[in-house]
């Protein structure tokens, strides 16, 4: 992953020692919060599909991790976007992350009521 995402390299190899795959997800999602802060779509674009790539080629553990903390906090990034860059970035989104997302709100509203 420290290839994948350069900026956050230094935090990435010291939770690598620890073995604390949650930990480096969810660095990587407080990059990407910040990355759509500050409207850097096409940045935000290759990061998902970074991620995706991890998530195909990774365990079930793997799995179960990206989908319950990195897919779960799209909907935080899409408050700080523009509904049209949403929607772009949606679009690039690969859509087996989108299939989830989609049941991950479905299942929150049924929570809800």
């Amino acid at each position: 992953m420290k290839v994948f995402f350069p900026s956050i390299r230094s935090e990435i190899t010291e939770l690598s020692v620890q073995n604390n795959f949650p930990g480096i997800v969810q660095i990587t999602i407080d990059n990407m919060k910040s990355l759509s802060q500050h409207s850097k779509i096409q940045k935000m674009s290759v990061s998902i599909r970074r991620m995706y790539w991890i998530y195909k080629n990774g365990n079930s553990y793997i799995r179960y991790i990206i989908e319950n903390l990195f897919v779960r906090s799209f909907e935080s990034w899409r408050k700080n976007l523009q509904p049209q860059q949403w929607k772009f970035l949606y679009q690039e989104i690969p859509p087996a992350f989108r299939e989830i997302h989609s049941l991950q709100i479905v299942q929150d509203q049924k929570l809800k009521n």
